[in-house]
């Protein structure tokens, strides 16, 4: 057999063979392997013919194909790159404001982590759960293969402060109508309601009775979400990487103690310094309707003042220490009442009465791969979803004692690290304090750049381009 490509068909071959041969490397996988023959014969020995249709006579048969040929390779290179190197994300909330703004578009890094071995590689590109409309919607991956989590050796790991776009963890059930809400908690919300309860059940000492009730009311939400599903839609489960995109702030790290008190987060009883944009709630009553270059260069926006208590010009919203201080500055304006109760209804864990709130949450154990903790029946809420949701096992308790896998456990040693995520619009923001524990195969990369940013409030010709964010480093934004 004799070989008549180029030297420049020899070179392209050798180069492409050794990038794949060192992307396999770093992969740690070899069953690529079977796909070097066919870049050699693309490019050397051509036994199979890749290009035929350029040789065809039919002009609309060129066309057509060549076409398909560009779609294939943009697909391609799209997939592999979202997969393993890079991925857009846009801002969908004001969760992370006002540190990251709704309508940023972000240039995630997978490769600062790692990026994960997809667990559902069958996929359409560009999409992460559901099919575009005009293609039917649906669900756009198949359940199988599905392979077990394995994450690629990464520039660097999760850091404390870091903001972390990750898969929502609670998302492994979504009621389809219903998708910006967390289904276990509309769950809980939905059936107090049905059950005519004021409140979450007291605690009680009965471990027994009191999941007993908890039981009741989360099965009454869900019998009710089923019974109307032309305003929830259906109920579906999730593979992990198919689940919803979320960014929020790391604020605390595998194995350390988490205590928010007033608001300010202490890890092992250290206070940590607070993101300078952060915002809470406030009760602010305006005067005089504000002006548009007056909420333009305090940074309100329209969804602030979504919130009116009453008709005297009365918001419940969300403020900066300096947006604050100038509100307050401002007496013929407005009048800044009294700072928001924090919320306390139904938080993470949901069946389990703690008392606590959002501002004064906790303390809490953040698991660590590797590290074991007692077992009791006082704590299994805090960690039965990490067992059983996120590491696979079975989990029960059968009179007053806990079985794992069918064995009684009074201890029992993590497989995997855990985050907790904040955003820093701390009082409107659905984070760990509602659903907890964020898993290490729940990672998805680290925002490096904004490279464009869309003001929902105004028109294109009225600021809805923010230039001056365009093109911006994550990291250079406080």
């Amino acid at each position: 057999m004799k070989l008549h490509a180029s030297r420049r068909a020899w070179c392209l071959c050798v180069l492409l063979i050794v990038l794949y041969l060192l992307f396999l490397y770093w992969v740690g996988s070899w069953w690529g392997l079977v796909v070097v023959p066919f870049i050699f014969d693309a490019y050397i020995t051509k036994f199979i013919p890749w290009t035929w249709w350029r040789k065809s006579e039919n002009g609309m048969v060129r066309f057509v194909m060549s076409w398909v040929d560009a779609l294939v390779f943009a697909f391609v290179a799209i997939y592999f790159i979202n997969q393993y190197f890079f991925q857009n994300f846009v801002i969908p909330s004001s969760s992370l404001e006002k540190t990251m703004l709704t309508g940023d578009y972000l240039l995630v890094s997978k490769v600062s982590y790692g990026p994960r071995i997809p667990q559902t590689p069958l996929t359409m590109p560009m999409t992460q759960h559901t099919l575009p409309a005009w293609l039917g919607g649906g669900k756009s991956y198949l359940e199988q293969p599905h392979w077990d989590y394995r994450r690629i050796k990464g520039t660097g790991q999760v850091a404390l402060g870091d903001i972390v776009v990750f898969n929502y963890p609670a998302g492994d059930t979504v009621a389809l109508g219903a998708q910006d809400q967390d289904y276990y908690r509309l769950c809980y919300t939905i059936g107090q309601q049905a059950l005519g309860l004021e409140a979450e059940p007291a605690d009680t000492a009965d471990y027994a009775a009191a999941q007993t009730r908890y039981a009741a009311i989360r099965e009454a939400g869900r019998n009710y979400i089923l019974q109307n599903e032309a305003q929830f839609g259906r109920i579906v489960s999730r593979p992990t990487d198919r689940r919803e995109n979320y960014v929020k702030r790391c604020v605390g790290l595998p194995g350390q103690t988490l205590h928010i008190k007033h608001g300010v987060v202490y890890l092992d009883g250290h206070a940590m310094p607070q993101p300078e944009q952060m915002q809470q709630n406030y009760f602010v009553r305006f005067k005089q309707s504000p002006t548009v270059d007056f909420l333009k260069a305090n940074g309100i926006t329209r969804e602030d003042l979504s919130h009116p208590i009453d008709a005297d010009g009365t918001y419940y919203m969300p403020l900066t220490r300096q947006t604050l201080r100038t509100l307050q500055q401002q007496r013929d304006l407005c009048e800044v009442l009294q700072q928001a109760p924090p919320a306390a209804d139904w938080l993470y864990p949901q069946n389990k009465y703690t008392g606590w709130t959002t501002a004064d949450y906790g303390p809490l154990w953040i698991p660590k791969r590797g590290a074991s903790i007692a077992l009791t029946l006082d704590n299994l809420p805090l960690y039965e979803r990490c067992i059983r949701n996120y590491e696979g096992h079975d989990l029960c308790v059968k009179n007053g004692r806990i079985l794992i896998d069918g064995k009684p456990a009074t201890r029992y040693t993590f497989a995997l690290d855990y985050y907790w995520m904040q955003g820093d619009n701390r009082d409107n923001s659905a984070d760990s304090r509602f659903w907890g524990f964020v898993p290490e195969d729940h990672i998805v990369g680290k925002p490096l750049l904004v490279w464009l940013s869309l003001d929902p409030d105004y028109g294109l010709f009225d600021g809805k381009i923010r230039w001056s964010r365009c093109f911006k480093w994550v990291s250079g934004i406080k």
